[in-house]
């Protein structure tokens, strides 16, 4: 497979252009070129792994605070809803954070009664595309890594669905500075993760300059609100009703994945495939928890968050998984826009392409 090649970070046209996709376009897109024909398979070329450094994303150390090919391609992830983003050289874009990924499709359920909105709501079911992957120094076990799973769900359970859907994103994951979970069974994924810049040592320079970048496109640089789920399928003029806080789990049961130095894609794919097999034999569950009551203390360089209540609402269950090149540089998950009062559109921080408040 060819390198990822930088490119298409701003907003463009392509972008300007959504109204929404084809399910079967992105699973289609995902599945067309992965890195091994058949993952584990005896003679397939070993996975990429892309670096993530002061280099990768800024330049160097001395790079001005706020690299314009970073900040654009920070606003283009906040303004496009785009689902996939080719370029005009149908090479994708960078991934300057967390590029080495595994995507997984599924099914989005609820269960239980909730006082939310949307895809929220008890007996809500939707298909859904995640991207499971590692931050901070890598996706090796044994190494100080932020675990993160990202997902967008579309509204309809017919993968065949024949005209495109707006699809609503979400963002989890462990502390941004990195963590030292052993597999993906125990790593608590958020989406407002803890954060401790100098776990990582000198690469902790990394964070506080994208920090920097974030709250200067937006606003709340830790936080990634899910009112985009909330709103999804919403009757016109219904006010949203968003929880304050998303946990994701593996749920119990799942074996651990043996392996001292075992890439978390493989993991991932572990939990549905036998190696060298392409057909899919298990699924992999993650347990949907939200609460409204969590509380943030600490320094901007060691942030702590705590919560009570949690409860749990429903089940993400993936069953298939690929490795590929689109699925490092052409799928792409909107970060939402800080909102004051997350139910409330009119108190969003960044409105028409930029930043309002």
């Amino acid at each position: 497979m060819p390198g990822i090649e930088i490119g298409g970070e701003q907003f463009t046209d392509e972008d300007r252009a959504y109204a929404g996709s084809r399910y079967r376009d992105v699973i289609d897109a995902l599945f067309a070129n992965p890195y091994q024909q058949v993952w584990g398979r005896r003679g397939e070329p070993p996975l990429p792994l892309l670096e993530q450094t002061i280099r990768t994303v800024f330049g160097g150390l001395l790079a001005h605070v706020r690299n314009s090919r970073f900040e654009h391609a920070a606003e283009r992830s906040l303004d496009s809803a785009a689902d996939l983003r080719w370029g005009p050289n149908k090479k994708g874009f960078t991934r300057f954070l967390h590029p080495n990924g595994v995507c997984l499709t599924g099914r989005w359920q609820i269960t239980e009664d909730t006082p939310y909105s949307g895809y929220f709501t008890r007996g809500s079911s939707a298909l859904i595309v995640g991207r499971y992957s590692s931050g901070a120094g890598g996706p090796r076990r044994g190494t100080i890594r932020s675990l993160a799973l990202v997902g967008k769900l579309y509204p309809t359970t017919d993968p065949n669905h024949p005209t495109p859907l707006r699809t609503a994103n979400f963002i989890t994951q462990e502390d941004i500075g990195g963590a030292f979970s052993d597999s993906i069974n125990v790593a608590e994924l958020r989406n407002a993760p803890d954060l401790t810049v100098f776990r990582r040592g000198p690469a902790g320079t990394l964070l506080v300059k994208v920090a920097s970048v974030f709250r200067h496109v937006d606003r709340e640089p830790t936080i990634r609100q899910v009112y985009p789920i909330a709103e999804l399928g919403k009757p016109a003029g219904e006010g949203t009703r968003a929880p304050a806080f998303m946990r994701l789990r593996v749920a119990p049961g799942h074996p651990v994945i043996a392996g001292a130095e075992l890439d978390v894609r493989d993991e991932v794919m572990a939990h549905i495939f036998d190696p060298g097999d392409p057909v899919p034999k298990r699924t992999l569950t993650f347990v949907i928890e939200v609460t409204d009551e969590g509380k943030t203390s600490g320094t901007p360089f060691r942030i702590r968050r705590s919560f009570s209540n949690w409860r749990r609402i429903g089940a993400i269950v993936f069953d298939n998984a690929v490795i590929s090149y689109n699925g490092d540089a052409v799928i792409h998950f909107t970060h939402p826009t800080w909102r004051t009062d997350r139910n409330d559109p009119a108190t969003a921080t960044r409105r028409d392409g930029r930043k309002v408040r």
